[in-house]
């Protein structure tokens, strides 16, 4: 391929909205284009990079015997109602009307559309399990679009659905698929962790999430130095909460002009913050328009994780109440909400933290004033005690180290749905007693175009993009340095077809520029090897130079063929 004959458009200058490394890089290196807020093209030499990701997955799908098939992008809005995600998925749905007016959405996830078609298609367990997989474009109306490709209104991924008849045919596809994900992202040079996960809107009681550790993620990955790995919303600690053994004394309602926060409650009472209780304040929405006030319970300074109180509420959604909907239910403003005297219409959840707690101050749902000497059972009831709070770094993690935080890109996902889509949507087998069973179904995702920016934000340096040998562009970037001569000219070229005859993807900078540019955009791109063509081609000798570490090694033009195949041999035993 010749450099004057491709789509590179590179730049000195990163966007000015551009906030991650990857963003900047690979707009500045001309892989992508931003044709609106969260809508992107991808370039020539981005598209290479998914084409390369797509051929790394389909490989590894062929090893477990998936099958590739393709759904259509726009999906009618009646099978989404039928699975209750029409309304779940909210906003972040795009839905239009098309003719007579019947509803459309562009589809996000595919569950619906594979269920339906695998329920008209199979009706015996002897043509099951089964896997089918997609690579197609998603769709998902970000409110804020950022990170370049990493979180867009328009991306591509792959979707694989397993449909089984029995517990023991999830079980050994969803192990088939975390053993191809491990592959998948080892071929392409990723690092990565494997994490405990919530399954949120896609459903499910078991997943596990692939996430990239970078500088700019949309996750905090919870981990520790031995074999625990889970995301904010799902990491655990272990309980060490020691029960208090003080005599419940008189409850008394104090006034607090002015606290209208934890540690502002602790001054104006004069005690510890962890000694009050936070009394957070939510509506879960339980289906359309019913809605269950919940009122969470947790030490001062603990923070509650939201993502756990709606599992344990089972909602389709939790918000936080609004000041009017706190008046409405405990007749005061959030500072001064409490659980004393509050209705049965209200759902009380305390953290496990509070359980041990005696002598506790609280709001009193009377604006500038708080109870003290609070206690459970005597002075309120709570309905459900549970892990509700967000762990902390230095915590003890259950595998009995200290949890770390960092931040970490989702790259792939795996759930164990069970029958949840199927029941809805009557997709039944007969089983080999002869009775109607649900499929049991697994859903397995991997973010195929936000794979470029995890790559870039993990391997990218101040000079440009670094990209492993598996999924570059291009194996070698040859640059003769001054194309006006004829022998560097010639000798490039015959190294390009040398090293294509061999089976490696070439790109020649056959462009009549400086070389300082050429060396700069060469980096820029961050193709693995560079082969650069000078001085020393009357003497016939050339230098390669290894992108990743800057290395360079000079070696007769005749060498070049064997010296690239030892060196991209060398960095992708690096990369494993």
């Amino acid at each position: 391929m010749k450099q004057s004959k491709i789509l590179i458009p590179t730049s000195k200058e990163a966007p000015s909205d551009a906030e991650a490394l990857s963003h900047k890089m690979m707009a500045r290196a001309g892989y992508i284009y931003q044709i609106s807020s969260g809508v992107w093209s991808y370039l020539p030499m981005g598209y290479r990079v998914i084409r390369k990701i797509e051929k790394i997955i389909r490989e590894e799908m062929d090893k477990i015997d998936a099958v590739e098939m393709m759904m259509p992008v726009m999906l009618p809005a009646d099978i989404w109602k039928q699975t209750g995600r029409y309304e779940a998925y909210g906003d972040n749905l795009f839905k239009f009307n098309g003719r007579n007016d019947r509803e459309y959405v562009l589809g996000p996830t595919h569950e619906e559309s594979f269920t339906e078609v695998l329920r008209d298609s199979i009706k015996s367990y002897k043509k099951l399990p089964l896997v089918v997989y997609q690579l197609q474009d998603k769709f998902r109306d970000e409110a804020r679009p950022r990170y370049g490709v990493l979180r867009s209104k328009e991306f591509e991924m792959f979707d694989a659905y397993s449909f089984s008849a029995d517990q023991a045919g999830l079980d050994a596809a969803y192990n088939d698929q975390a053993k191809a994900y491990r592959n998948i992202f080892d071929r392409i040079g990723l690092d990565y962790k494997v994490i405990l996960a919530d399954s949120g809107t896609i459903g499910g009681d078991n997943s596990q999430e692939f996430s990239a550790p970078a500088e700019v993620g949309e996750d905090v990955i919870v981990y520790t130095d031995g074999d625990y790995a889970a995301n904010l919303e799902k990491a655990t600690s272990k309980f060490t909460g020691v029960q208090q053994t003080d005599e419940p004394a008189e409850l008394l309602k104090k006034p607090t002009p002015g606290a209208h926060t934890v540690d502002e409650a602790a001054e104006s009472l004069g005690i510890d913050a962890n000694q009050i209780l936070k009394a957070m304040f939510f509506m879960a929405k339980m289906g359309e328009d019913d809605y269950q006030p919940v009122m969470v319970l947790m030490r001062g300074n603990d923070t509650v994780n939201e993502t756990k109180v709606a599992n344990a509420v089972d909602c389709e959604d939790l918000e936080l109440a609004t000041e009017e909907q706190a008046q409405k239910y405990l007749g005061a403003h959030p500072g001064s909400l409490g659980p004393v005297g509050v209705g049965e219409d209200v759902k009380i959840l305390a953290d496990n933290y509070v359980k041990v707690l005696v002598n506790m101050a609280c709001g009193a749902n009377d604006d500038g004033h708080h109870y003290v000497n609070a206690n459970i059972d005597r002075d309120f009831r709570v309905d459900e005690f549970g892990d509700f709070r967000t762990v902390e770094e230095g915590e003890i993690a259950p595998d009995g180290n200290p949890i770390k935080f960092t931040n970490g890109i989702e790259i792939g996902h795996i759930f164990k749905l069970g029958t949840g889509y199927s029941e809805k949507m009557g997709a039944q087998v007969l089983n080999e007693n002869g009775r109607l069973v649900d499929m049991i179904m697994g859903c397995y995702g991997i973010g195929v175009s936000r794979l470029l920016s995890a790559v870039a934000e993990q391997n990218a340096d101040e000079y440009g993009l670094v990209w492993p040998d598996s999924i570059a562009p291009f194996n070698v970037h040859v640059i003769p340095v001054n194309a006006k001569k004829k022998d560097q000219l010639e000798m490039a070229e015959q190294i390009t077809k040398d090293l294509e005859d061999s089976g490696l993807d070439v790109l020649i900078d056959d462009r009549k520029e400086r070389a300082g540019v050429k060396f700069a955009d060469s980096d820029l791109i961050g193709i693995p090897l560079r082969v650069t063509v000078g001085k020393k081609a009357s003497e016939g000798i050339v230098e390669i130079k290894i992108r990743k570490t800057g290395e360079t090694v000079e070696v007769k033009a005749e060498e070049v063929n064997n010296t690239v195949q030892i060196l991209l041999k060398q960095l992708a035993n690096q990369d494993d």
